[in-house]
């Protein structure tokens, strides 16, 4: 797949662009502050359903600007041509049109286009609280498998709903108390069945990235270290054990659903006491380790960010065994590489239909391919390739 064209309007900075990509890498360089992720950005909002930096749209609308427009022209590996256009505003409900259709929910416009991202902030999977990791697992499912996103939002809306009725039901008694119980039933069924297929789906991508994170890590830098993940259910069970993945590729979703009953009947009155949720996807972790070791704790600087880069990487050939080979986005990566590091992700970037590189110094990036200068001059105007541009 690749990304033929962007186009911005009223997105954080800019308040007019648009930027035509050619096949291969192409090097966003200038200084720090000029617009550089902002790009990225765009495109991974696009592509995942979300940015990376914020939690909502609101905050990409450029400031000043009622209403923020993203576009993007995609030519996937079919050479089919497809339009993603998104309309977003403080206060307004997205709007997403996909190849000038407008989709019902957002969820059913992810993986029209399918991009890898790493930026400084994904640190935060090696460093960060297991929110951070369980978004890793549910981002790369969503554009694996886009009926994933739907399912999840389908969890989050249930989980909501459950925590609303818990937090009333503190203060009733009575046959009040008894009919919220009652209710409180029905929304318990609902989160197992939705939770246990949401288990079931963040199980096999582990399954499936554990070779690859391996092999990258390995490969970036060139340690010996094996690299573990284990999948860390709040239920307290080992539900790699009793679900294992069969050989279709996905776990039995039975015993993860019973796993889910026992554990919510095992804290009912806990629940009732604090009106919330205390078991369920929403509260699993991911366990990394280098050598045996916890990442969180024990990772070095460099470990971190190439165990945090080997994820993305493993990413990248998960999502290219089902669909389309998706983009890969790096935004000031290579400035953070010693110069061996940098010279065994340039050879990976040479794997990759189409990758998008920031960088404020260009002599950082030993890659080659076209240069695209981002300036303030040019925000306004359209972004080319620095080789197509006149000589005065």
């Amino acid at each position: 797949m690749q990304l033929r064209r962007l186009e911005l309007r009223d997105v954080r900075s800019y308040e007019r662009a648009k930027v035509t990509f050619p096949p291969g890498a192409s090097l966003l360089i200038g200084a720090n502050a000029q617009g550089k992720t902002n790009l990225l950005e765009a495109i991974q909002r696009a592509a995942a359903g979300s940015s990376h930096r914020v939690a909502g749209d609101g905050p990409l609308v450029r400031m000043g600007a009622d209403l923020g427009v993203i576009r993007c022209e995609i030519e996937t590996d079919t050479g089919r041509r497809r339009r993603l256009e998104l309309e977003f505003g403080t206060g307004r409900r997205t709007r997403t049109r996909v190849d000038g259709q407008e989709v019902r929910r957002a969820a059913d416009a992810i993986g029209v286009l399918r991009a890898v991202l790493f930026a400084p902030e994904d640190l935060a999977i090696i460093r960060g609280d297991p929110g951070e990791r369980r978004r890793y697992l549910d981002e790369l499912l969503g554009q694996r498998r886009p009926a994933f996103a739907a399912m999840r939002a389908d969890y989050d809306r249930t989980l909501k709903q459950r925590n609303q009725l818990l937090r009333r039901a503190r203060a009733l008694g009575g046959q009040a108390a008894t009919a919220a119980g009652d209710t409180i039933a029905a929304w318990t069924e609902q989160l197992i069945t939705l939770g246990s297929q949401l288990l079931a789906a963040r199980l096999a991508a582990v399954t499936t990235l554990r070779p690859p994170v391996d092999r990258c890590y390995r490969d970036l830098a060139d340690r010996p270290e094996p690299i573990g993940l284990v999948y860390r259910s709040s239920t307290g069970v080992d539900v790699e054990r009793i679900a294992p993945v069969g050989d279709n590729g996905v776990p039995p979703v039975a015993p993860l659903a019973a796993a889910l009953e026992d554990a919510y009947a095992a804290v009912a009155d806990e629940e009732r006491h604090r009106g919330m949720t205390l078991v369920g996807p929403h509260r699993d972790d991911l366990d990394l380790s280098i050598g045996g070791l916890p990442a969180k704790g024990y990772a070095s600087h460099g470990e971190a960010w190439s165990l945090a880069l080997s994820l993305k990487l493993a990413t990248f050939a998960v999502l290219a065994e089902v669909g389309d080979r998706p983009l890969v986005l790096l935004d000031d990566v290579f400035a953070e590489l010693d110069t061996t590091r940098r010279s065994r992700l340039a050879r990976a970037c040479h794997g990759f239909d189409q990758v998008l590189v920031t960088a404020a110094v260009e002599e950082d990036v030993p890659l080659e391919g076209h240069r695209i200068d981002v300036t303030i001059a040019e925000r306004v105007s359209t972004l080319v390739p620095r080789e197509e541009v006149a000589e005065p």
